[in-house]
C-alpha cells in the first residue's frame, strides 16, 4: 500500500464519486481510477462496488477507511514533530448552520486565525441531517448540530448547551401586548420559519394539533426582517435575536417553549482526534461557556 493511494481512496471514500475525488485532489479521473485499481489489486479485495455509474464502499473497504483515516493522521503527525513544527497546521472542514456561523462563533474563528494562522478552518453550511452524513462519511471533521437528540449513530459528540429558542414578533404585533400566548393563538397568525429539515421549526410544526401553513424563508436574516415589518412570529434561537430585542426591534412573545434543542458537536465514532480537532472541540466549549443570556420571554 502506498501513501497516496491511501490518500486517493480516503477522498474517493468520502465524496462516493472518482471524478470529484480527482477535482479536490487535482487528478485526472483516470489516474484515481487507477491509483484505487492498484490499491485494490495490492489487498485483493475490491473496495468500491461499482453500480450504474455510482460507487459504494464495500465491507473491506468500510474496514480499510478506519485504517486509512489512523495511518493518514499518523503520517501527519509524525512529518510535523520530525520537522520540528508544533503550530497546529492543515485544514479541518466544519459542517456548520446560519445560527452558529453567524452569531455563534466569529469570535472563534477569528481566534483561530490569529493564533494558529497555519490552521485553516473551512466551515460548509449544511442541514443537520446532511452534517451526520458527511461525519459519517469521512466529508467533515467535525459538524456542529442543534438537534433534539444527544446521541447519533455512528458519531460521537459533546453538548455544547441546550440552546434558548424565543418567539419573536414586532412591537407593535396584537401578540407583543399579550399576557400569554396559546397555541390557538399561534394557529391563527402568520408563522414565519426556515425550511424544513430544520430540527425547531420541525419540533414547533409537531406541537399543532391541525396542519399550519409557515411562510419559508431562506436565511434567519430574512426572517428577522419579517418580523420586523410585521408578516408574523417566528421561533428562532435566542442567540440570533438578542441584538434586536436589546434595541427593542423585536419583542420576544410569552410562550414557553414545549420541546429543547441542544447545540452539539460531533465527528465520526473512532476518529481519532488529531491536535487540531482536540483545540477546535476545547476552545469551542470554552467560548460557549462564557456565552451571556438574554433576559426576558417566557
Amino acid at each position: 500500500m502506498e501513501l497516496r493511494h491511501l490518500v486517493t481512496f480516503q477522498k474517493a471514500a468520502a465524496l462516493l464519486s472518482f471524478t470529484r475525488a480527482a477535482q479536490e485532489l487535482n487528478y485526472a479521473q483516470s489516474s484515481v481510477t487507477s491509483q484505487i485499481r492498484a490499491l485494490e489489486d495490492s489487498l485483493g479485495v475490491e473496495l468500491f462496488d461499482r453500480i450504474g455509474g455510482k460507487i459504494r464502499l464495500t465491507e473491506a473497504g468500510e474496514r480499510l477507511l478506519v485504517y486509512a483515516d489512523q495511518i493518514l493522521t499518523l503520517t501527519e503527525e509524525a512529518r510535523s514533530d520530525v520537522t520540528g513544527s508544533n503550530e497546529p497546521a492543515g485544514t479541518l472542514v466544519i459542517g456548520t448552520m446560519e445560527s452558529i456561523t453567524s452569531y455563534r462563533i466569529p469570535p472563534l474563528l477569528e481566534f483561530f486565525h490569529h493564533r494558529y494562522p497555519r490552521l485553516q478552518l473551512s466551515m460548509r453550511p449544511s442541514l443537520c441531517a446532511e452534517t451526520r452524513h458527511a461525519l459519517r462519511h469521512g466529508t467533515f471533521d467535525i459538524g456542529f448540530l442543534m438537534e433534539q437528540e444527544t446521541v447519533h449513530p455512528g458519531l460521537s459528540s459533546v453538548v455544547l448547551l441546550e440552546e434558548p429558542l424565543v418567539l419573536i414578533a414586532a412591537p407593535s404585533h396584537p401578540l407583543a401586548a399579550a399576557a400569554s400566548v396559546t397555541l390557538a393563538d399561534l394557529a391563527s397568525t402568520a408563522l414565519l420559519a426556515t425550511e424544513t429539515g430544520c430540527a425547531y421549526r420541525d419540533l414547533f410544526e409537531e406541537q399543532f394539533d391541525e396542519p399550519v401553513s409557515f411562510l419559508e424563508f431562506g436565511t434567519i436574516e430574512a426572517i428577522k426582517r419579517g418580523v420586523m415589518a410585521g408578516l408574523g412570529v417566528a421561533l428562532l434561537p435566542e442567540i440570533t435575536v438578542r441584538q434586536e430585542v436589546e434595541r427593542k426591534e423585536i419583542a420576544v412573545l410569552p410562550w414557553k417553549v414545549p420541546f429543547a434543542v441542544h447545540t452539539q458537536l460531533a465527528w465520526r465514532q473512532g476518529k481519532r482526534l488529531t491536535r487540531e480537532m482536540q483545540l477546535f472541540i476545547d476552545h469551542t466549549l470554552s467560548l460557549v461557556a462564557q456565552e451571556p443570556r438574554l433576559r426576558g420571554g417566557g
